[in-house]
């Protein structure tokens, strides 16, 4: 399997007004605030992004695909969605998961510059 951070990393920077920073040691992806952070071997040995998700999706994912998604430590409280990146992914749907985790975080204005 491939890297799978520079096609993240790409993912994120196609928004409007994405800046990438270090964030306790990794890639973590900023509009405004955190929006997406990657874990490669946070607390255990797997590769992941922890992303903001709107109410609900965290846990119908995690019910649904526990070998795909999970509960992040840290923000799993606050709804944020835990996306396993060392198992086989359907990119476009990482696209929507990041998408979505922008258009929770990111002002409204940039949200609707997603629709144009």
């Amino acid at each position: 399997m491939s890297d799978p951070l520079p096609r993240l990393r790409a993912l994120c920077l196609a928004l409007p007004e994405v800046t990438e920073k270090l964030g306790h040691g990794e890639p973590t992806w900023f509009v405004r605030k955190v929006f997406v952070s990657y874990a490669d071997r946070h607390h255990d040995d797997r590769v992941a992004f922890w992303c903001a998700a709107p109410p609900g999706v965290q846990e119908a994912l995690v019910a649904a695909r526990p070998d795909r998604f999970f509960r992040p430590p840290f923000v799993g409280g606050r709804g944020w969605l835990g996306v396993w990146l060392d198992v086989e992914q359907d990119w476009a749907e990482l696209e929507e998961i990041v998408t979505d985790a922008y258009g929770m975080i990111a002002p409204e204005k940039l949200v609707a510059l997603l629709g144009t």
